[in-house]
C-alpha cells in the first residue's frame, strides 16, 4: 500500500546484556520516543506515538519491528488510539512483527477508542522462530456520542495472524459491526461495552500456569467474564468483557506479571502515561 499516513520501522539487537535499536525510522503522523529503560534488566521500552492526535477518514499507517535474537522489548503507545468519524474510507493500520528465537516483545498499547461513524481496520502479522516470547493485548472502548449510545461507532475490525516458522498457528479475527449485528447479544458483547484480548506465546507456557491463572483472574462478580484458551502451540489467548477500560487493565496487568515473575523472575515495568 502507498501513500502511508504514517510508518514506523524499529529493528533492535542485543548488545553486551542490552537492547539497543540498530534502525530507527519514521515519518509522517508517526514517531517514536528515545528508548527508556525502566531497569538493569536491559530490556528496553519505546513509546510510540501519534502527533496528529487520532485517526482520521482513509489513514493509512505501517508499522514494522524486528528483533534480533536475545533482544527484549516492550512497545507501547503514549495515548490512545482515537478513531474520529471516517464517512469517506476506513482508518487502517498494518503492523508486521519478526521475532528470532530467544527475543521477547512485549506489545501493550492503549486502549482503541472507536467515536461515532468510525470505521477502522487493524491487521498485526507477527513471524515467530521457535523459541521467541510474544505477548500481545488490546482493548476496544466506545468513544464518546451526542445521544449517548455504547455503540455508536459503524465497525471496528481486529486481525492477529501469527506464524511460527513460516507456519500460521493463530488466526485471531474480531468484527464488531453494530450497524448490522445485535451487538448487545449473546456471542458478541453480552450486555458489556468492552472488549480486551491477550495472547502470549512461549515455549515456558505450560497447563499448568493456565489454571493458575485462570483462578487467579476468575472472580464471582458481575463487572467482568473472562475466557482462557490454548492454543494449537504453547500460548493462550485471554478475552475480557467488561464495562470499564480500568478493569480489563487490572487483569491484564495481573496476568502479565505472574507470567514475568515465573518466567523472567522480575516484575513488568509500570508504563505511565501522565
Amino acid at each position: 500500500m502507498k501513500d502511508w499516513t504514517g510508518e514506523l520501522r524499529l529493528d533492535l539487537e542485543e548488545r553486551l546484556g542490552k537492547t539497543v535499536a540498530k534502525n530507527v525510522y519514521f515519518q509522517g503522523a508517526l514517531k517514536v520516543m528515545r528508548p527508556v529503560y525502566h531497569d538493569d534488566s536491559g530490556q528496553v521500552c519505546y513509546y510510540i506515538l501519534n502527533p496528529g492526535g487520532g485517526y482520521l477518514d482513509g489513514d493509512r499507517y505501517h508499522l514494522h519491528i524486528a528483533l534480533e535474537e536475545q533482544a527484549r522489548v516492550t512497545l507501547t503507545t503514549q495515548s490512545a488510539t482515537k478513531v474520529y468519524k471516517t464517512p469517506q474510507s476506513y482508518a487502517y493500520q498494518e503492523t508486521e512483527i519478526f521475532l528470532k528465537a530467544g527475543s521477547y516483545l512485549e506489545y501493550i498499547p492503549d486502549p482503541l477508542i472507536a467515536y461515532q461513524h468510525a470505521r477502522y481496520k487493524q491487521k498485526n502479522v507477527i513471524h515467530m522462530e521457535k523459541g521467541a516470547t510474544f505477548l500481545y493485548s488490546d482493548i476496544i472502548t466506545p468513544g464518546w456520542s451526542p445521544n449517548g449510545e455504547r455503540f455508536s461507532y459503524d465497525k471496528v475490525q481486529l486481525i492477529n495472524e501469527i506464524y511460527m516458522d513460516d507456519e500460521l498457528i493463530s488466526f485471531d479475527h474480531i468484527k464488531l459491526n453494530p450497524a448490522t449485528q445485535n451487538i448487545e447479544a449473546l456471542g458478541f458483547m453480552e450486555g458489556f461495552s468492552h472488549l480486551g484480548s491477550m495472547m502470549v506465546i512461549s515455549e515456558q507456557m505450560s497447563p499448568d500456569l493456565l489454571d493458575r491463572l485462570y483462578h487467579a483472574l476468575n472472580s464471582k462478580t458481575n463487572a467482568y467474564e473472562i475466557g482462557l484458551s490454548l492454543l494449537p502451540v504453547k500460548g493462550f489467548t485471554l478475552r475480557v468483557l467488561a464495562n470499564l477500560t480500568q478493569t480489563i487493565e487490572q487483569l491484564f496487568t495481573e496476568c502479565h506479571c505472574m507470567i514475568s515473575e515465573e518466567w523472567f523472575q522480575k516484575r513488568p515495568s509500570f508504563l505511565r502515561k501522565y
